[in-house]
C-alpha cells in the first residue's frame, strides 16, 4: 500500500493537473465555473484531441462567454470563428449551435445554475449523469468527464472514477476501485489523481515520468 501511495503522489506531481485548470477554469461550486466545466465537457466529448478541446475552451472563455447568459449574447458566426481559432474546425458549425442550445436549456430548466440540476438529482451521480445527458452532445462520456472534474467541488459524487480512470489505474497497477484509489491520496487530490490516470490511460508511457 505504501508503494501505491508513493506512486499516486508521483502521478499527482507529474500529471495531476485537472483538465478544468488547463482550460483556465477556477472551479468552484458556483454557477459560472460549473457552466464553464459543462462547456469543456461538451468539447472533450467529441472525437478530437483533449489539447484542442482545452485550447478551444480557453478561446471561448477569453471572449467573455463564461456564463450561459453571455454565451447567448454571441452570434452563431462569432462562435464558429472562436471555435476555429481554438482548432475545433471539424465540428465548429454544429458545435456553435449546440453551445447555444446548451445555454438555453440550462437557463430555461435550471435558471443557469447546475447546482439546481445536482439538487434535482439529490446528489446521486447516476441521476446527475442522466440529467447531464439532456444536453445535446453530452453523452455518457461527457457526463463522466463532468463528474470526474466536478467531484472536486461536489463531495456527494466523490470519489468518482469512470472506466477511463480505471483503465489508467490498471496500467499503473493501482486499485481498480474508486474508493480504494481515493484512499491513496488526500480528499482534495482525488480529482487530480483521476486526471493523472486518464492521461496514463491514453499514454501509458507517461508512467516513466512518474518513476514507475
Amino acid at each position: 500500500m505504501s508503494e501505491q501511495r508513493d506512486l499516486a503522489r508521483r502521478l499527482l506531481t507529474t500529471h495531476g493537473r485537472t483538465f478544468a485548470a488547463d482550460a483556465a477554469i477556477t472551479l468552484r461550486d458556483e454557477p459560472a465555473p460549473l457552466w464553464q466545466l459543462l462547456v469543456l465537457s461538451l468539447l472533450l466529448s467529441t472525437r478530437i484531441s483533449s489539447d484542442i478541446a482545452v485550447a478551444t475552451a480557453r478561446e471561448l472563455f477569453s471572449r467573455g462567454w463564461r456564463t450561459p447568459e453571455h454565451l447567448r449574447e454571441s452570434t452563431w458566426q462569432e462562435r464558429v470563428d472562436a471555435l476555429g481559432r481554438g482548432g475545433y474546425r471539424r465540428y465548429d458549425e454544429s458545435t456553435a449551435t449546440r453551445l447555444d442550445d446548451a445555454a438555453a436549456l440550462l437557463l430555461d430548466r435550471w435558471k443557469g445554475d447546475l447546482r439546481r440540476l445536482r439538487d434535482e438529482a439529490e446528489g446521486d451521480p447516476g441521476r446527475i449523469a442522466e440529467l447531464l445527458q439532456t444536453f445535446d452532445d453530452i453523452g455518457p462520456t461527457g457526463a463522466n468527464i463532468f463528474l470526474r472534474e466536478a467531484q472536486q467541488v461536489w463531495p456527494t459524487v466523490r470519489p468518482f472514477a469512470d472506466e477511463l480512470v480505471l483503465k489508467g489505474a490498471r496500467a499503473a497497477r493501482l486499485p481498480q476501485d474508486a474508493e480504494a484509489l481515493a484512499r491513496l491520496v488526500d480528499d482534495e487530490d482525488v480529482t487530480g489523481l483521476a486526471s493523472a490516470l486518464v492521461r496514463v490511460a491514453r499514454d501509458p508511457n507517461l508512467l516513466h515520468d512518474a518513476g514507475s
